[in-house]
């Protein structure tokens, strides 16, 4: 019920990304068949298996993962600084966006199915909560992820080229957070978004 929704999030996230860089010009990851929901073409051997699995068999509070990021070529973008914002802001969107359309899938069918059951709706659930953990952690303002590229667009070059020259320390920094439980803390906002999303829903459908 978790690995599955996680695979699956993890592709559009990057598709998103791979199709915003086509949109602005550049077609690295449409020439490299990034451009599909193929999993197996996504897949990083530790963020994709290696860690979820381990997650799920430990009884981790916090379900952990990655995939390859999708290869843009800024050389090919009209306007590198601000076509990059989008391009990495897509990925985050497209989880926010996913988990949107699952409350009100969740809604509609707690309210028309009539075999709806418990299974389904924690599967919905698991879904609108993973998208939203992906989309919340991918924002935070540092490199490498998308949130560092992001944040890139409103603060001095010479401020986001020192924190480019330091990701493999903040990458070091972030995979300490989650091993002591730190990044439990991500359960906040997550918790919140989804209630808002799913009380939006039963208002609407």
């Amino acid at each position: 019920m978790y690995y599955v929704p996680f695979l699956f999030s993890l592709c559009v996230h990057e598709v998103a990304h791979g199709w915003v860089a086509l949109k602005r010009g550049d077609q690295t990851a449409k020439s490299m068949g990034r451009l599909t929901l193929n999993p197996m073409v996504h897949a990083d051997t530790i963020g994709t298996f290696v860690l979820p699995i381990a997650s799920l068999i430990m009884g981790s509070p916090i379900f952990f993962g990655w995939a390859k990021p999708v290869p843009v070529n800024s050389r090919n973008l009209k306007n590198p600084r601000s076509d990059m914002f989008w391009i990495a802001a897509a990925g985050p969107l497209s989880n926010i966006l996913m988990a949107f359309i699952g409350a009100f899938v969740l809604v509609f069918a707690e309210k028309h199915m009539v075999n709806f059951s418990e299974s389904i709706q924690t599967l919905m659930f698991i879904f609108i909560q993973l998208n939203l953990f992906l989309a919340v952690f991918n924002l935070l303002p540092i490199h490498p992820l998308d949130g560092g590229k992001v944040i890139a667009r409103f603060i001095p070059l010479s401020w986001d080229r020192k924190l480019e020259e330091n990701q493999q320390m903040l990458s070091m920094f972030l995979l300490m957070l989650f091993m002591t439980g730190a990044m439990s803390i991500l359960r906040y906002p997550v918790v919140l978004l989804m209630a808002s999303f799913v009380s939006l829903a039963r208002a609407i459908v």
